[in-house]
């Protein structure tokens, strides 16, 4: 019987590419995306003032800092961590090293855990729809539009939005464990032993699996006269 994983195990993903290369080709996205958001950080703690957002009084009525310089350090520090799991992802699939895929699958698995959380607070409570619109600055494009739309509309738009943005994750982890069940089936692969002579090459089965020789017969005994 084939089990579930056997049966959605395959060695291509999209663009029919090897995945392999699709998992280098995605650990090399997120490097890039994570090390624009490092960038944009880094100039915030060399600059605090020109890249410092304040919403304005005439938004919220308040002044309110929406970055301070201990969430621009956190953010950072998730920044460089990301970037680290990223790159062991892309010279595990490029080397062949199964181990080295595992953080950047957790990874996934974590981030799809908490997309899911999302969608269930949103189905549990779907008022926090209008709650998080009626948070935004009024300089928002359409948000007026938006809010009078009916709350069924916008949660169900918000859920379908969400749905598809999860069976894209999903089918990422699946690419990504797919390529750690390649590499580590060719890590672990029968090892094959040759003795190689002056004219020919013997292949030679694994001592494990060598079948047993019967032992010869004795010579017979000679009678003497």
């Amino acid at each position: 019987m084939i089990s579930p994983w056997d049966r959605w195990y395959s060695t291509s993903c999209c663009l029919c590419c090897h995945v392999r290369t699709g998992t280098i080709i995605l650990g090399i996205w997120y490097m890039i995306i994570n090390a624009v958001v490092l960038l944009i950080l880094l100039s915030a703690l060399y600059d605090p003032i020109q890249y410092r957002y304040h919403l304005t009084s005439s938004e919220l009525g308040t002044d309110i800092d929406v970055m301070d310089d201990a969430n621009i350090c956190i953010a950072t520090a998730i920044s460089l961590l990301m970037i680290l799991i990223c790159g062991m992802a892309t010279y595990g699939a490029y080397k062949q090293h199964a181990a080295w895929i595992i953080p950047f699958f957790c990874y996934q698995i974590f981030d799809f855990a908490l997309n899911t959380l999302v969608a269930i607070s949103v189905v549990v409570y779907p008022n926090t729809v209008q709650d998080y619109l009626q948070q935004l600055p009024g300089t928002f494009p359409y948000k007026e539009d938006i809010m009078s739309t009916n709350n069924m509309c916008l949660v169900f738009a918000v859920l379908l939005f969400i749905g598809c943005i999860l069976s894209f994750k999903a089918y990422l982890i699946g690419c990504v464990w797919n390529c750690y069940r390649y590499v580590s089936g060719r890590g672990t692969t029968e090892v094959l032993v040759y003795v190689t002579t002056n004219d020919t090459t013997v292949l030679l089965p694994p001592y494990e699996e060598a079948v047993a020789i019967p032992p010869k017969d004795p010579p017979p005994q000679y009678l003497e006269a």
